[in-house]
């Protein structure tokens, strides 16, 4: 919808943020300050409340993580539950050997402070290269965790792990944080791929993923929506209805978008894998920040409009809406946001509030709110 936005600077005092999480509303306390936590690369989770940044971070894990390039602490993600258990979970590089950890925390008395004693590691993957990690972590409306993760790295899936049944590279998970059959989780009986005759770990939820950098649930409709940054050619975007029982192949190695990659032609993905829902071209540094459905009250005409970025200098914000599984109704929101003093120089991720606002996180330290233009 052509509708100008604006925005607003809430801190530029951060140091390489690439996320940004909020716990779920507190039904029991609806009016509640806006409670902004921000990830920093280096290890810490910054906390900003009604658009104060406290100097103590809520979480520093600095010695436990390996940073830099595309390594780092990731992502984080609040239980549904939070108000209630105050469980957190994160991901990040493994200082030593680079590995992923995806781990559980709790805050302490003070709410505005983890306790460190709490960690408890939930799940750990090998990465063979230093790139492709992946990264995310989202809650769906089920309750279940999904975790996406990378192919590994190197250029092109040398070993071809998103295609490979037998490793989590590549793939999208799906575990049950609440239950403890695999010891820190627990296999939901709705996974498409439990039988354990069919060779297909049973975490795997969907595969055929390059690098699912960032990813969320529609948090009206349900539906997922998966950044998945390209190789050189197609950047794209993926869409998985509420309705899907899982399963989706999203093609990597054998496509990049739409388009063969590996064979370069003649690749035949007959019915086996799902198309993007939306692609674009690189045009050289270019990496898909995948964004949110905005389901906000402060741009009412904006309500089911899907916002994304790109990682590639300078970086740019656009919109598109899905009707009836295709998108439609692109706009490019750049100028908007720029000349309401937006840098957009080096965005890293998009992040939600618990009210359904949207925020655009720059790596170079800002961080900023989508408003209504005055």
């Amino acid at each position: 919808m052509e509708l100008a936005i604006d925005a607003k600077l809430v801190s530029d005092q951060l140091s390489l943020p690439v996320g940004l999480a909020a716990p779920p509303l507190d039904p029991n306390d609806p009016n509640a300050p806006v409670r902004l936590f921000v990830v920093e690369q280096a290890g810490r989770i910054r906390l900003i409340e009604d658009g104060t940044l406290l100097a103590t971070p809520f979480l520093s894990i600095t010695g436990l993580v390996l940073s830099g390039g595309e390594r780092g602490l990731l992502s984080m993600a609040f239980h549904p539950d939070y108000a209630t258990n105050g469980l957190f979970f994160v991901n990040y590089t493994r200082a030593g050997d680079g590995d992923t950890v995806v781990a559980r925390y709790q805050v302490s008395g003070d709410p505005d402070l983890a306790d460190l004693n709490s960690a408890a590691v939930v799940i750990t993957v090998a990465q063979p290269f230093a790139n492709h990690n992946g990264g995310n972590l989202a809650f769906g409306p089920d309750g279940l965790l999904y975790i996406g993760l990378g192919d590994g790295g190197a250029g092109g899936d040398p070993f071809n792990q998103a295609q490979d049944d037998t490793t989590l590279l590549g793939k999208m998970l799906r575990i049950d944080v609440d239950a403890t059959d695999q010891g820190n989780y627990g296999i939901p009986p709705s996974n498409p791929f439990t039988d354990p005759n069919d060779g297909v770990l049973d975490e795997i939820w969907a595969k055929g993923l390059r690098n699912p950098w960032r990813y969320s649930f529609d948090r009206s409709m349900g539906d997922l929506y998966i950044g998945d940054v390209g190789q050189g050619d197609w950047e794209e975007i993926d869409f998985q209805p509420a309705a899907s029982t899982g399963g989706e192949n999203w093609g990597w190695r054998l496509l990049e978008g739409s388009s063969c990659f590996n064979p370069a032609t003649n690749c035949d993905p007959g019915m086996l894998t799902t198309l993007p829902v939306y692609e674009y071209p690189n045009i050289g540094g270019s990496a898909v920040i995948g964004g949110f459905v905005y389901r906000g009250a402060a741009i009412p005409e904006l309500q089911g409009t899907y916002f994304y970025s790109d990682n590639k200098f300078p970086s740019f914000v656009r919109t598109f809406e899905v009707v009836g599984g295709a998108a439609q109704n692109h706009t490019d929101r750049t100028a908007d946001l720029q000349d309401a003093g937006a840098s957009l120089d080096f965005v890293t991720s998009m992040g939600e509030d618990s009210r359904g606002e949207l925020y655009i996180v720059d790596g170079d330290g800002e961080l900023y709110k989508i408003i209504p233009e005055p």
